[in-house]
C-alpha cells in the first residue's frame, strides 16, 4: 500500500519529467540549430546525423557575419523595429485615450472597425499597399517599411482594456486638479501603463524582426534590406548547389539574439501587461 506521502512525490517526480521531455521537444529546433552551427555542412549532411558539437564554429560565425553582411542587415531590422514600435505604442495610447475617455458619435462603432482590421492580414491588402507606397515615391526607404505598420489594432485593444480597468475616482481626481487630457495622459495614464507598454512593446519588436514578404517586394537595394532577407540567402545554394547549413545555421542564432533579449528584458512586463491590471 502506497502512503499519500509517496505517491505526492512520484506525481510529483513524473510530473517534472513530463514537463522537463515537453521543454525538451519545443527547444528542439533551437539545440539542433545550436550544435550544427559548430558543424561543417558535409557533417550536417552525413547520415547518420552528429548530435555532438563541431569544430567548425569559427569558421561557420565568421562567414554568416562577414560575407553575408548580417551586421548591416541586424542594423536595419533594428532601426525599422525600434521606429514602429515607438510609433505604433504612441498611436495605440493616444487612439485608446480617446476611445475611453472622450464622448463621440459612433465611438462604438469605430472601435469595432479597427478590430476587423485583425482579419485583413498584410497578403490580402499587399497589392494597393504597394501602389500606395509606390505612388508616394517611398519605394526601396525605410519609410516604407515603418509608416504601413504605424496603426495597431492590437495596441489599441491592450490600452483601451487597461484604460477601462482605472478607478474612475483617479480620472475625477485629475480633472478637479485642473489637468488637461494631454497632461492626464502623459502624467497619469502612461506611468500607469508601463506593464502594457512593455508587453505591445515585445510583441511589435519580434512582430517587425519577422518581417520577410513586405521587405521581398518593397525593398530593392541589399544593403537597405532586414535580417529575413539575409537568412533567405544563407540558404541559397553554395558550390556545387549543395546549401551552406553550417553558416545558415550560425546566421539563424545570430539573428535570433536582438528578439531574445528584448523578450528576456522585458518578460516581466509582458506577462504582467497581458493580465491587464497593474500591481497594487
Amino acid at each position: 500500500m502506497v502512503s499519500p506521502k509517496t505517491r505526492d512525490k512520484l506525481a510529483t517526480f513524473f510530473t517534472h519529467v513530463a514537463l522537463i521531455l515537453l521543454v525538451l521537444l519545443i527547444a528542439s529546433p533551437i539545440i539542433f540549430a545550436l550544435i550544427a552551427s559548430t558543424q561543417s555542412t558535409s557533417t550536417i549532411l552525413n547520415y547518420p546525423p552528429q548530435f555532438f558539437p563541431g569544430n567548425a564554429i569559427v569558421r561557420n560565425f565568421t562567414v554568416a557575419w562577414t560575407q553575408y553582411n548580417l551586421g548591416r542587415l541586424m542594423l536595419n531590422s533594428t532601426i525599422i523595429a525600434i521606429a514602429v514600435t515607438v510609433g505604433k505604442t504612441i498611436i495605440s495610447i493616444f487612439a485608446a485615450t480617446a476611445l475611453v475617455y472622450f464622448d463621440f458619435p459612433f465611438k462604438s462603432l469605430i472601435f469595432v472597425i479597427i478590430l476587423l482590421t485583425l482579419l485583413l492580414p498584410v497578403p490580402v491588402r499587399i497589392v494597393s499597399l504597394f501602389e500606395l507606397i509606390n505612388n508616394l515615391g517611398l519605394a526601396d526607404t525605410y519609410y516604407a517599411m515603418i509608416f504601413p505598420f504605424f496603426a495597431s489594432a492590437t495596441g489599441t485593444f491592450l490600452f483601451r482594456q487597461h484604460f477601462q480597468s482605472i478607478p474612475e475616482s483617479l480620472t475625477d481626481a485629475a480633472r478637479v486638479d485642473g489637468a488637461g487630457p494631454i497632461r492626464f495622459m502623459t502624467q497619469i495614464l502612461v506611468p500607469m501603463s508601463m506593464n502594457t507598454i512593455g508587453a505591445l512593446a515585445v510583441i511589435q519588436f519580434i512582430y517587425m524582426w519577422n518581417q520577410y514578404l513586405w521587405p521581398l517586394i518593397i525593398m530593392q537595394s541589399d544593403n537597405k534590406q532586414v535580417i529575413q532577407l539575409g537568412l533567405k540567402m544563407l540558404t541559397g545554394s553554395g558550390r556545387a548547389g549543395v546549401k551552406p547549413w553550417g553558416p545558415a545555421m550560425a546566421g539563424s542564432i545570430i539573428a535570433m539574439l536582438p528578439p531574445l533579449i528584448i523578450f528576456l528584458l522585458l518578460q516581466e512586463q509582458f506577462m504582467k501587461g497581458f493580465a491587464l491590471k497593474e500591481e497594487k
